[in-house]
């Protein structure tokens, strides 16, 4: 005889996600957000008022120097100066974050600590 489980009845215990596997999560969408690699992105989190807060710390995408010389819409193909980009940003990773891990994310803090010079479509 087996006996099935009502979808709609919650059953005992808990779940939890560990700090890495968020931490593992908020790179991963940052890596998309900012086209750049996961592995030079760091995170962090931190208690705010019993919700989580996120630090990001990564290197940004820029077309180089030369490029955006020889063409001023080029800043504007990338989606803006590197603070609008950043602060754009900042709603998505908070929004994805939460919606991939189920937490309750409170803000989003983005430090940019370097430069990617992007050359045609790609990261050097």
């Amino acid at each position: 005889m087996t006996s099935a489980v009502p979808t709609d009845t919650r059953l005992a215990g808990h779940n939890r996600i560990s700090t890495q596997a968020l931490t593992s999560t908020a790179r991963a969408v940052a890596s998309e957000v900012f086209g750049i690699p996961a592995r030079e992105i760091r995170a962090s989190w931190s208690d705010d008022d019993g919700l989580l807060a996120l630090r990001l710390a990564l290197p940004i995408g820029i077309p180089s120097l030369d490029r955006t010389v020889r063409d001023g819409s080029l800043v504007a193909g990338f989606g803006g100066s590197i603070w609008d980009r950043a602060h754009a940003a900042k709603a998505m990773v908070l929004e994805q974050v939460s919606r991939l891990s189920g937490s309750q994310l409170s803000r989003v803090d983005i430090r940019i600590i370097g430069i990617k010079l992007i050359d045609g479509g790609r990261t050097r």
